[in-house]
């Protein structure tokens, strides 16, 4: 490989000579053979974005020449369009704070910006633009990285929500199109008082909603920036007007609504903002866990489960027994959610191990938010499409369950009281008979007050379904 040398405050590094990236970056590839990852493209166009304000802001306060500030935009641009994602190698697991990947968006857009100047990438010859003199002008990699953090969540948070409502639409269509089944209710995983699959499938749809809710008042903190702090929260080697300035141009080039930090110490000692949204999409995944495991129940079979529901056939599911189908999509929807509420706790320790005026943990916190939306996008997105669309409601299989469902009785309470219920219930249980023959056979009620008492469809809607003296309990 040919190289080129370039200098940083150590010494001479050699760099590929195709790179836009510079001697800090690469010592940091050098030092830091962790994982194989890269940075998130959302954590690149973040950076890229603060940068591209600062120069124009720099600009119009009267620090940076017009010249430069025309090439680093310039440059920025490019990098926010994703041209040069390829430059931008530091191993997530790096330096504390991210020193790394601001001196590799630094670096990129210098060398970039010099070039649209008129001078070569590989020339020895002394370039006006410098990573850390004018692209990095009145920041500090303790005030950007916070701010990319935030704005890195936020440019993603459209398309999240996008994907949930996706999910809460099409298990609604599905909840509509059942509500008609009524079938047996299961509580501790046993037989209990009967639902409709409406009811049942709409309570999914529900609970993503309230999730929804939850992750936009999450969202609300991520949009107060502390740009301009710089090195502490003092501000110190930025302009008077800089943070204001900053906040208003990142919210006109990103389109997103920002906010200007009332106290810019806070905004860099804490990421409990990261937390809080970190905490509300576990709060989600969670929810997301606990419908994939119904599905997986409810589809169990064909022949020995449940076998209330069929998942549509994606693909064989066994390498040695022929026909077989598994639930995949629901596995894949377990999997990805395992691992989004497993970065939430990294998350979590990452932020508590912040110290006086900085975190350190940064990087780690930025990687896995950004890793949180990815996964929890593309999985859902997955699960919907392939999976709830085409979900199939076995109505004969339901009703079938209910038929022989002795909690049916609960609703004889009213009349025939909890005892003599307890006694129909075992005896049917005990000898493979129904409700109402063993209802019937005791006694205990006539055969049109029994019909009325027992119809399923009034049982899902509430109340007392049936009049009359007896204990309750």
């Amino acid at each position: 490989m040919d190289y080129r040398v370039e200098k940083d405050s150590l010494g001479e590094v050699r760099v590929p000579a195709w790179a836009y990236y510079g001697a800090q970056t690469q010592r940091a590839v050098d030092n830091f053979p962790v994982s194989g990852l890269r940075p998130w493209p959302a954590f690149i166009w973040s950076m890229a974005s603060i940068k591209r304000a600062a120069a124009e802001v720099n600009r119009d306060l009267g620090l940076l020449s017009a010249e430069m500030a025309g090439a680093i935009i310039q440059a920025a641009d490019e990098v926010i369009a994703g041209k040069w994602n390829e430059h931008f190698v530091v191993d997530p697991f790096q330096a504390g704070a991210g020193t790394s990947h601001n001196m590799n968006v630094n670096e990129v857009i210098a060398n970039r910006a010099n070039e649209i100047l008129g001078y070569s990438l590989t020339t020895n010859e002394k370039k006006p633009i410098g990573a850390n003199d004018h692209v990095n002008m009145a920041q500090s990699t303790n005030d950007t990285i916070p701010t990319a953090i935030r704005l890195g969540v936020l440019w993603r948070f459209d398309e999240l929500l996008a994907t949930l409502e996706h999910f809460v639409v099409e298990t609604r269509r599905k909840a509509v199109e059942w509500d008609d089944v009524v079938k047996t209710g299961r509580t501790h995983l046993q037989d209990a008082v009967p639902v409709r699959a409406g009811q049942e499938v709409g309570a999914w749809a529900k609970a993503i909603e309230r999730g929804i809710e939850k992750l936009k008042q999450a969202a609300e903190g991520l949009r107060r920036l502390g740009i301009g702090g710089t090195a502490a929260g003092t501000g110190l080697n930025a302009h008077p007007e800089y943070h204001a300035r900053m906040v208003a141009a990142l919210s006109r080039h990103t389109g997103l609504a920002l906010y200007t930090s009332d106290d810019l110490f806070e905004s860099m000692q804490s990421m409990q903002d990261a937390v809080f949204f970190s905490g509300a999409l576990r709060t989600v995944a969670q929810d997301f866990t606990r419908i994939a495991n119904d599905i997986r129940l409810l589809s169990s079979g064909p022949t020995t489960g449940l076998a209330e529901m069929t998942c549509p056939p994606v693909q064989p599911g066994s390498s040695i027994m022929p026909g077989k189908v598994n639930p995949v999509l629901a596995e894949m929807l377990n999997q990805a959610m395992f691992h989004i509420m497993g970065n939430d706790h990294t998350v979590t320790l990452c932020a508590q191990a912040g110290q006086l005026e900085l975190n350190v943990m940064m990087p780690m916190i930025a990687h896995n938010l950004n890793e949180m939306m990815q996964v929890m996008i593309g999985s859902v997105r997955a699960f919907t499409d392939k999976l709830i669309v085409g979900l199939i409601l076995n109505r004969e299989q339901a009703h079938a369950w209910l038929g022989r469902n002795p909690i049916l009785v609960t609703a004889l309470n009213p009349i025939i009281g909890y005892l003599n219920g307890a006694a129909v219930a075992k005896k049917a249980l005990a000898e493979g008979k129904s409700v109402r023959e063993v209802v019937l056979e005791m006694g205990l009620m006539n055969a049109d007050d029994l019909d009325k008492a027992l119809d399923p469809y009034k049982m899902t809607e509430g109340g007392i379904q049936a009049g009359g003296g007896g204990g309750g309990g």
